[in-house]
């Protein structure tokens, strides 16, 4: 007896995607550049500033933020953050979007 196996793959699309709360974060957004555009009284330690004037959130050697505590993985100026990091909502599409491009 002859047996035939056929295995079918189905593609499947509109998988939710979890959450993402405080606890799972993965801080992808602390590795985008973050142009300088209004006064939030972000510290001036954490404030890049180039040959043209232009300012952008500091980020250290290893292409993190300079406001990101390593060990919460949680802004440490968060109440003076920048416009741009305000308008960058938790589990927006541009969040999704940031952890899948760093898995």
């Amino acid at each position: 007896m002859n047996l035939l196996l056929l295995f079918m793959i189905i593609k499947v699309e509109n998988l939710p995607v979890p959450e993402v709360t405080c606890s799972n974060c993965q801080a992808c957004c602390c590795h985008l550049e973050v142009i300088i555009i209004s006064e939030t009284g972000v510290p001036r330690q954490h404030i890049y500033v180039d040959e043209h004037g232009s300012e952008t959130m500091l980020r250290l050697d290893d292409g993190w933020c300079s406001a990101l505590n390593r060990d919460t993985l949680m802004c440490s100026i968060y109440e003076s953050r920048p416009w741009v990091c305000r308008e960058f909502e938790m589990g927006s599409y541009e969040c999704i979007t940031e952890r899948k491009d760093k898995a």
